[in-house]
């Protein structure tokens, strides 16, 4: 008996990384490449076409977006999503899980990690890169997406010192080096965190920096998330 092959629709706006991306799914026996997009149309005309269980796509590459993503997520409820992509910041990976991606690559990643993403991803679980996993931990985001379908942004009471505090986290400053700029000892400051967490209904640093972000207490463009 022949086994289901994994369909898999590969989608960059690179021709050469889909020429790449297209040998290494052609060479597994247990996989079938069904298309190739090179923009957010074709795609969604490829996925109304033919029956897709991963595609692999890199959302930040021009004709694409998160608005595609999106969409993709909404209109193809059934086919799960590879982010690969060439950027591992934290706020990229925080926007691909809130948009509903399953896994998270990089480009750089080797053949193995490329094909063991699309396995487990069609199996119905998440697959995260070495790389980013690394940045997952660093920033410490929460991959089964909790918080983002909760998250709100209804007026909060915050005091101004915590409201101060909020902007150093979203900014990467860690509680030492918060104390150390609002001449706060770090179990002060720990606690003053632990009240924003209880305040605003989060579980992690991610969700207090999109907070930060969505009420426009720091510039989404000044603080840096990529792994040194």
């Amino acid at each position: 008996m022949e086994v289901s092959k994994i369909k898999v629709v590969i989608a960059d706006s690179n021709r050469l990384i889909r020429t790449g991306l297209n040998a290494v799914i052609s060479a597994e026996r247990d996989m079938q490449l069904v298309g190739e997009a090179d923009s957010a149309e074709r795609l969604g005309e490829l996925l109304s076409s033919f029956e897709a269980d991963v595609v692999l796509l890199d959302f930040t590459a021009p004709g694409f977006g998160l608005e595609a993503l999106a969409l993709l997520v909404k209109n193809f409820p059934k086919t799960r999503v590879v982010a690969i992509t060439p950027d591992q910041e934290g706020q990229t990976i925080i926007n691909a899980l809130k948009a509903g991606v399953t896994s998270y690559i990089k480009k750089d990643c080797d053949f193995g990690e490329i094909v063991s993403s699309v396995r487990e991803t069609a199996d119905g679980c998440k697959f995260f890169c070495g790389k980013i996993l690394q940045t997952i931990r660093a920033v410490d985001i929460d991959v089964n997406g909790e918080n983002w379908a909760n998250f709100s942004c209804e007026p909060v009471h915050l005091s101004e010192r915590e409201q101060e505090i909020i902007t150093l986290i979203a900014e990467g400053h860690t509680n030492t080096a918060i104390a150390e700029l609002l001449f706060l000892s770090p179990h002060t400051v720990n606690t003053h965190r632990k009240n924003i967490m209880q305040k605003l209904g989060v579980k992690n640093t991610a969700a207090i920096v999109m907070y930060a972000v969505k009420t426009n207490l720091v510039n989404v463009n000044k603080f840096l998330f990529s792994v040194r």
